[in-house]
């Protein structure tokens, strides 16, 4: 269905058809309750603050477990986040922590995977370019080059790559 025979369809019904319709929804599916509950009683600190623990967790576990460090878990809260319509500043946020926490793990355990190190720097090439495209990137300009010289710091593989994206 299209949009305009969507629009056409919703235009016939009457306010409590449609009403009806929109509890159906809200009953039925996870997303629809999510975006309402959010849309009327955002609580986005206590959003983030779940979300920064699910982060950390994948680094710093509770229990005794080894660390999964999973961009997919941050990205995926990530676009949650985007698709609720949660501030940019506060999705940033959490762009430039799930990097942050990564090399504080970094600075105490040797990571030998490459991948690891692919999967933040696109973590932070995607960050620099959410944070242009909103126009906050000075809001969070001593995060970024923070970042991109903790990088340097501890003589990540790929810490040029870092400098690189930050001056492009």
């Amino acid at each position: 269905m299209s949009k305009r025979e969507l629009k056409l369809y919703l235009h016939e019904l009457d306010k409590e058809q449609l009403q009806e319709q929109i509890m159906d929804l809200y009953a039925r599916f996870k997303d629809v309750k999510e975006f309402y509950d959010f849309a009327f009683n955002p609580k986005e600190n206590k959003l983030m603050e779940e979300c920064k623990l699910k982060i950390s967790k994948e680094y710093f576990p509770v229990s005794k477990r080894k660390a999964k460090m999973r961009r997919s878990v941050a990205q995926k809260l990530i676009k949650h986040f985007i698709r609720l319509g949660v501030e940019s500043t506060l999705v940033a946020d959490i762009m430039f922590y799930h990097i942050e926490i990564a090399q504080t793990y970094s600075s105490e355990n040797f990571i030998k995977q490459e991948a690891f190190y692919k999967a933040m720097l696109k973590s932070f090439a995607e960050a620099l370019q959410y944070v242009d495209e909103h126009g906050i990137r000075r809001d969070f300009n001593s995060r970024i080059h923070q970042i991109a010289d903790t990088a340097s710091e501890q003589n990540w593989m790929n810490s040029q790559g870092f400098e690189r994206v930050l001056g492009a």
